[in-house]
């Protein structure tokens, strides 16, 4: 990525790998920018959604229209920075009104060096990502515009999402504690893949103290804080990939020790009971995705960032080297796999944001489930 200084009335054109361009208007930092082109479809919580650092090296296409008029605050992102590669918006507000506002997000889009584009139709890109699938795509805008060829060539070399290990790349280098709020329940060990701050918050809210390793932690480092129970986070790139914490998390479930992950984590559970992950053609992103708890019949509107899925039966109880697995969750605009949980084990994961900080809140139950496997576990 390379950038300049913010120029809303700057030039800017959008160009997709299949050579699709839109043309429109600087938003956020003049420059050019390269990522996986997909789409979200939350109304609300475009903050969260930028400093989710599952977004590395992607580029966001809001489908809602209007994005801005709640401006820009300090305690609502999710990380320390921006992650996105690039951010697409049709309509963006002119003035943000909101009580926290403290900027408006064109210019902290500018100030983190972000290029995004503004005053293009979202929805008939949005249609194009969903019919052809999710793709690379780059933003120019300023000088960084030049003819269609040379653009789109550019936009060929960059790298792909498929392949792509990123999660060391995004997660803490240092270990870090969150306190438990209030009384001290448990202790768990967080593996982070790219975690979100709302995470080690939602279980804080529940007596725990969340130790947040990196994603390169040893099996020894996590036994170390002696935890009731161990954590793997989201986080971005291809679970196939993942070697180091499908070995790590095959230590866990050998020592029988509480387990729950979530999003990536989820995709890295299913590795290590030896089911494949597969690249969806646009992936699921947004607020408002129905999961169904296949436990209890329930169906849930959930947030969802992943574009990747597991590999595992959903009409049958599957055996592994870890005892008896079954599909605990299911997406029912699809069908792909939302969960998964060891019937003979404490361990369960979900492909989805129970914590959720812009809502909705149905998933919240997930984490008192991860507390009940912990006080099993010490009873």
């Amino acid at each position: 990525m390379t950038t300049s200084t913010r120029g809303a009335q700057a030039p800017a054109v959008l160009v997709l790998e299949d050579g699709r361009t839109f043309r429109g208007r600087a938003y956020g930092a003049v420059g050019e920018t390269f990522g996986e082109a997909v789409f979200s479809t939350g109304m609300t919580g475009y903050q969260e959604t930028l400093t989710d650092p599952s977004y590395y090296r992607q580029v966001v296409v809001m489908t809602a229209p209007h994005v801005g008029n709640t401006g820009v605050n300090d305690e609502d992102p999710e990380s320390q920075r921006i992650w996105v590669s690039g951010y697409v918006v049709r309509d963006p507000a002119r003035t943000p009104s909101n009580w926290r506002s403290r900027r408006t997000l064109d210019q902290e889009l500018a100030d983190q060096g972000v290029v995004g584009i503004s005053g293009i139709d979202t929805r008939a890109l949005t249609r194009h990502l969903r019919e052809r699938g999710a793709m690379r795509v780059g933003i120019f805008s300023g000088a960084a515009v030049t003819d269609d060829t040379a653009m789109l060539d550019r936009v060929r070399q960059a790298p792909e999402m498929k392949g792509a290990d990123l999660s060391a790349e995004v997660a803490t280098k240092e270990t870090y504690v969150v306190p438990a709020a209030g009384t001290k329940k448990f202790t768990v060990a967080a593996i982070d893949l790219g975690i979100k701050g709302m995470t080690p918050h939602r279980m804080a809210e529940r007596g725990i103290e969340v130790h947040v390793l990196p994603a390169t932690a040893t099996l020894d480092e996590i036994y170390a804080v002696a935890p009731d129970g161990v954590f793997f986070s989201n986080g971005p790139g291809d679970p196939a990939t993942a070697d180091h914490p499908v070995a790590l998390m095959r230590g866990v479930l050998d020592r029988g020790t509480p387990l729950f992950g979530i999003c990536f984590g989820n995709q890295i559970l299913g590795r290590a009971l030896g089911f494949g992950t597969y690249k969806l053609k646009y992936g699921h992103r947004g607020i408002n995705q129905p999961v169904q708890d296949r436990s209890t019949g329930k169906v849930e509107v959930t947030a969802h960032n992943h574009g990747f899925a597991v590999d595992a039966p959903l009409d049958k109880v599957s055996d592994t080297a870890y005892g008896r697995a079954e599909v605990s969750h299911v997406c029912l605009n699809d069908n792909v796999v939302e969960g998964l949980q060891l019937l003979d084990r404490p361990a369960f994961s979900v492909q989805y944001h129970p914590e959720a900080a812009a809502g909705p809140h149905d998933a919240a139950y997930l984490f008192d489930r991860f507390v009940s496997l912990m006080e099993g576990q010490r009873a």
